[in-house]
């Protein structure tokens, strides 16, 4: 990024989305604490997932996403970390089989704190407060003095995101990721009486491992197969924090934001000439663009312009989020302007918020069958226009929860009331996540087939 940006620039645009705090003094002394506190990532780290974002976007590698659609202060505990953690690594297992490629891996965790909402404000009992935006902002209980935004909020944060990143660390390297490890959790999914189109695909995986270890490439010799690398992101969202943590790379001099691996803007967030758009056009992390339907050719243009003006591999990654039965409608066109402006993008699909309902039973809620049938016209899409289906973007937790209907656990609107435990949106639950992992191998397995017929 060569041109002349300074971290603050953000602050003379127009801000959306944003709390205003109402003791200014308070919100200064925050920021003034945080920038002296170490980064929770490195630029180290930060250039590497970018490269290998950049072999997503040739087809040579493959992005999962997942996590919490908000990450709470109440419900944070070592054991959510490994659930949610365990089942990444279990999708990432079955997806690297199917897509015969490696998969990229980045939690929706240790920053995703803050989110849009659609309202400002929300009423019960005729009673109107400010809309909750997340445990960074404000709280979730619906009294006044809970909804007042306060700064002192985002010193937790930090500290939940400090701990979140040193275990997952941990776990990545410590041999709780051993492929092997892993893959037995696996089957015991497949196992299950209603999962029995999972199962051969599960055996075979089960093959390939036993193949691999009386060939001697294990884990005992071969330390990828131990190890993991594991990166996290969130939604660039309180630009206060953001910039907070903000610093410069000792060895090259760029400008790096400390408080994720990869950050994205919002569907609601990214204004041409916004405050988001301000900021993270001037570090060097990837940076992920939702695009909603709403998304037009000409504002497209723009973004791909001031966010990756040098055009660099895995720096600017599309997240397409249309809803099932509208990515034929929409998608077609944003690639057709990413190939007439010969963009570098990677393209990943998020099928989670434009499949959003609210059930019978009054609860919000995502149906399965919607989820898995937007991921579906994602492959289909990018299959008649030759281009690269680089990734998956999901809400997940590893927790049994029943936010979201369907999958092979048959979650009905009834059983929505037993664990419904989101502070936002809902989210897959473990089983289903798995299943969806499943699936959507099955779809880059489908590619690789018809790529190789096609020679």
């Amino acid at each position: 990024m060569t041109r002349v940006w300074k971290k603050s620039d953000w602050r003379a645009k127009p801000r959306v989305q944003m709390p205003d705090y109402p003791d200014s003094a308070a919100l200064e002394a925050v920021e003034a604490r945080l920038s002296k506190y170490p980064p929770l990532v490195f630029a180290g780290e930060s250039r590497k997932l970018r490269a290998e974002l950049a072999k997503a976007a040739r087809g040579e590698a493959f992005l999962l996403q997942g996590g919490d659609c908000a990450e709470s202060f109440a419900e944070f505990s070592a054991d959510a970390i490994r659930e949610t953690f365990k089942v990444m690594l279990q999708m990432a297992v079955v997806l690297t089989y199917g897509a015969k490629v490696p998969v990229v891996k980045v939690g929706r965790m240790a920053g995703q704190f803050a989110k849009p909402r659609s309202a400002p404000t929300e009423a019960k009992g005729g009673v109107e407060l400010p809309s909750y935006r997340g445990d960074i902002i404000n709280e979730l209980e619906f009294t006044s003095e809970a909804r007042i935004p306060n700064p002192e909020k985002m010193l937790q944060a930090y500290t939940q995101a400090a701990a979140s990143l040193n275990l997952l660390r941990a776990f990545s390297t410590g041999g709780f990721a051993d492929i092997h490890r892993v893959h037995s959790w696996t089957t015991g999914f497949a196992e299950a009486d209603k999962a029995e189109r999972y199962r051969e695909l599960s055996n075979r995986i089960s093959d390939a491992l036993s193949f691999m270890s009386a060939a001697g490439l294990n884990s005992d010799r071969i330390a990828t197969m131990s190890t993991v690398d594991f990166y996290t992101s969130h939604e660039a969202l309180l630009l206060e924090y953001e910039e907070a943590l903000t610093r410069v790379d000792s060895t090259t001099g760029q400008t790096i934001a400390g408080s994720g691996h990869m950050l994205w803007i919002g569907d609601r967030t990214r204004q041409p000439d916004g405050a988001h758009v301000e900021f993270c056009r001037g570090v060097i992390n990837p940076i992920g663009l939702k695009c909603g339907p709403s998304m037009t050719t000409e504002d497209l243009k723009v973004l791909m312009a001031k966010l990756n003006p040098e055009n660099e591999a895995g720096r600017l990654t599309l997240i397409s989020r249309f809803g099932a039965g509208k990515v034929g409608e929409h998608l077609p066109r944003l690639i057709e302007t990413v190939r007439e402006e010969g963009a570098n993008v990677v393209w990943v699909c998020d099928p989670m918020h434009g499949n959003t309902i609210k059930s019978a039973t009054g609860y919000k809620t995502r149906p399965f069958d919607r989820v898995l049938g937007e991921v579906r016209e994602f492959f289909a899409v990018h299959r008649e226009q030759g281009t690269v289906p680089g990734g998956v973007h999901f809400e997940m937790t590893g927790q049994d929860v029943t936010e979201c209907t369907g999958g092979v656990r048959e979650v009905t609107e009834e059983d929505l009331s037993d664990r419904y435990h989101t502070a936002c949106d809902p989210r897959l639950n473990a089983s289903q996540s798995l299943e969806l992992a499943f699936l959507v191998a099955e779809e880059l397995s489908n590619r690789r087939e018809e790529a190789r017929a096609a020679i």
